[in-house]
């Protein structure tokens, strides 16, 4: 008797999470990956992608002067297979987790050496480089937040992340 009703109970589970599974909605926070090949060698940062779902991001839920995971869910990773110059600091090749520091006039990188984290964890012993970016305003509301690479040429490109009406960037160049 006590085996039927754990197995019904098991079936039961079973059925409602396969149920949800297949309900077709899209993750809050889907995760997202942007790439670039720099003269054969590849640059990749893995995040989830918010949304803005009628919220104010930057300043408010995004505040200034707080470190920030720069997605959502697991933390951002940050993973070069060659050295690179990003800004004006020298990053060797590796995994990294990337953060930044909102602020109202000018936004910081922060690429940190602890990796495989949520993305609400952030040990400041572990920075590796704060490298200041370029900020720009977008033309229109962003819903969804991306990070990309754009302006392409041989060994260097752009890193963007953008949301919501923020265009932060940093240039970047293989070594």
């Amino acid at each position: 008797m006590l085996f039927r009703s754990i197995a019904s109970l098991a079936c039961t589970v079973l059925l409602a999470a396969s149920g949800v599974a297949q309900s077709g909605k899209a993750a809050p926070s889907p995760a997202e990956t942007a790439t670039v090949s720099l003269q054969g060698k590849s640059i990749t940062v893995k995040y989830g992608a918010p949304s803005m779902r009628g919220r104010k991001i930057v300043g408010a839920l995004v505040p200034y002067g707080k470190v920030w995971r720069t997605g959502a869910n697991d933390a951002t990773s940050f993973t070069t297979n060659t050295a690179l110059k990003i800004g004006d600091a020298s990053i060797p090749a590796g995994t990294y987790t990337l953060f930044t520091l909102p602020g109202e006039q000018q936004w910081v990188l922060i690429l940190n050496k602890q990796t495989g984290q949520w993305g609400l964890e952030y040990h400041q012993e572990q920075d590796l480089a704060h490298i200041p970016m370029k900020s720009s305003t977008l033309a229109s509301p962003q819903e969804k937040m991306s990070i990309t690479f754009e302006n392409t040429k041989g060994n260097s490109t752009e890193m963007h992340i953008k949301w919501e009406n923020t265009d932060e960037s940093v240039k970047i160049t293989a070594q």
